[in-house]
């Protein structure tokens, strides 16, 4: 599955289009007719079309934004045009791109899951074997109930259309999110009974990528309006299906999971595949306008601005740093308190903190005050980040620059190194071929202890996190990480969450299902304005009101915009 073709998703014609113009024509947008899929070749080509539409979610702004920014653990950095997703302002609005870009792509790529599905089942696809049609579509059931899965948190209530559209259609309200969660599980419950348990084809969805999505589902479904009393139980039983059926196992080394050249490991249970290959990751642009490359870019967005610092120029190792998201206090100081960093090594591995000099020379442009000058050789240590405070005796004591957290500012912190891409192809380029890992078997672990937690099943539960725990200690202090069951709290399990997984695209969603995401944002992010509770829901895309029938009132926006 590494080459996934992008150009082949059929226009969904009710949810999609750059402008209200573009729907009242009831004009089709894409080039490849319906009755390409008639043939067993369309329809394998409509399938991968459907895996690449997650593409435009997972290692784009799109979802780094909505799910890193406006957090407790981030905020923002120096550059970029997103800041009011930060801070809440009133500019986060109906009118954001990245909301549009994500509702519009999503609809499009349901509606092509939906006319395979319906064509599969009407058998009006030529030379599609039973064993194979059962397959594909439970594939497609699975992505549908992805996407949707995606939208319901972003949004609430939703468009839910389960069947495909090959005419321009307008009259469409939004589904109750009970609704839209009786449609996820049942997509993925039914397509649980047909999928493999493993593949050939790297990158496909299995049966224990299925189990896991279920078990996050159930999760967040235990906390919604569609609540149901067990939740928290299939919840558990499907993440301990994960961990006890199937073949996945954590890695030794918490560094090792982000290898860049051993991306395909043993606790990735389900990932988006990016190359290097121009031919797989150049697309259209969202505005039609031109051409963007649509390689993973989150390595572009932790970074901080090494590359102008006093003996360093910018390499390939280091990274193009946009400097989008800065870690919070709270991130560094509490979820990474320096007194476990001893014994727990994912602070370390986490973050960068050494940069060796690759542009040699003396220089007095240096942001360490305990020092006027520095002198470099190629491959002496020019920046250290010891992530305590230390003396300006201490710092002065060295021949590099120091830096330390008084001294952290939007341009200058501790980034975040797991998405790193020294693979690309020069120093300026902003697209990557890191995969994007979207499911991997410690967050079934987090999962599978939260939902115990809430069950009243602690030792299950600290078990469970144990396991996580053990793997990330630093030698010899496997026992030390263990905690007991009278240790386990929710707000322990928020941290652990946000230790093991930071800035992978989970942490907006966890403090929403946890319904303290006013309370912590506004507490640990000191950049927030204007944070409400309404904003635990985003607004609906302004294109999507006016091009529907009745306008607002058939499809209102939600509330506070």
């Amino acid at each position: 599955m590494k080459k996934i073709v992008y150009s082949l998703l059929i226009a969904s014609l009710m949810l999609t289009g750059q402008s209200c113009s573009n729907m009242l024509d009831e004009k089709a947008i894409s080039s490849v007719g319906g009755e390409y899929y008639d043939t067993s070749a369309g329809f394998e080509a409509g399938v991968r079309a459907a895996y690449a539409s997650l593409r435009d979610y997972y290692g784009r702004e799109i979802g780094t934004n909505l799910t890193v920014f406006g957090t407790d653990t981030f905020t923002m950095g120096a550059d970029g045009s997103y800041k009011y997703m930060n801070r809440y302002t009133t500019e986060f609005n109906s009118n954001v791109d990245l909301l549009r870009d994500l509702w519009n792509n999503f609809y499009v790529a349901i509606n092509t899951m939906n006319i395979l599905i319906d064509k599969a089942n009407a058998g009006q696809v030529s030379g599609l074997t039973d064993a194979n049609k059962n397959l594909r579509i439970a594939e497609l059931r699975f992505l549908r109930a992805h996407h949707y899965f995606i939208l319901v948190q972003n949004w609430g209530p939703v468009a839910l259309t389960l069947t495909g559209n090959l005419e321009a259609k307008k009259d469409f309200t939004r589904a109750p999110v009970k609704d839209v969660y009786a449609a996820i599980t049942a997509d993925l419950e039914a397509a649980l009974t047909q999928l493999p348990t493993t593949t050939a084809d790297y990158g496909r969805v299995t049966k224990g990528a299925c189990e896991h999505l279920l078990a996050r589902v159930y999760l967040t479904k235990a906390t919604s309006e569609a609540a149901a009393s067990d939740d928290y139980t299939k919840a558990a039983t499907y993440a301990q299906n994960v961990i006890k059926n199937y073949t996945y196992s954590l890695l030794t080394d918490f560094a090792s999971v982000y290898d860049q050249a051993n991306q395909v490991n043993s606790e990735v249970i389900f990932a988006v595949q990016y190359t290097n290959d121009a031919l797989t990751d150049i697309g259209p642009s969202s505005s039609n306008t031109g051409t963007i490359y649509n390689g993973n870019q989150t390595h572009l967005f932790f970074g901080n601005e090494y590359d102008v610092q006093a003996g360093m120029k910018r390499d390939l190792a280091n990274g193009r740093p946009w400097k989008r998201y800065m870690p919070t206090n709270y991130m560094l100081n509490t979820v990474f308190n320096p007194a476990d960093r001893t014994k727990d090594s994912r602070y370390k591995k986490t973050f960068k903190d050494t940069w060796y000099s690759n542009n040699p020379g003396t220089f007095t442009n240096v942001f360490d005050n305990s020092k006027t000058k520095v002198t470099f050789a190629a491959g002496d240590t020019a920046i250290f980040i010891p992530g305590m405070e230390w003396t300006q005796a201490q710092r002065a004591a060295k021949p590099y620059q120091v830096l330390v957290p008084s001294q952290y500012r939007p341009t200058l912190f501790p980034p975040l190194k797991k998405f790193f891409d020294p693979l690309r192809q020069d120093v300026t380029a902003e697209w990557g071929s890191r995969d994007w890992f979207v499911m991997r078997l410690a967050e079934t672990y987090l999962i599978l202890a939260e939902a115990n937690l809430k069950l009243g099943k602690m030792q299950e539960a600290t078990d469970a996190i144990n396991v996580v725990r053990v793997r990330a200690a630093w030698a010899g202090q496997q026992e030390a990480m263990k905690i007991k069951a009278s240790d386990l709290t929710m707000e322990f399990i928020m941290e652990e969450r946000e230790r093991e997984l930071a800035g992978e695209m989970f942490r907006w969603y966890d403090l929403k299902r946890w319904g303290v995401l006013v309370e912590r944002v506004k507490k640990y992010n000191p950049d927030i304005v204007n944070l409400q509770e309404y904003h635990n829901l985003r607004p609906i895309p302004q294109t999507q009101i006016d091009r529907t029938t009745g306008g607002v009132t058939a499809f209102p926006q939600n509330t506070g915009y």
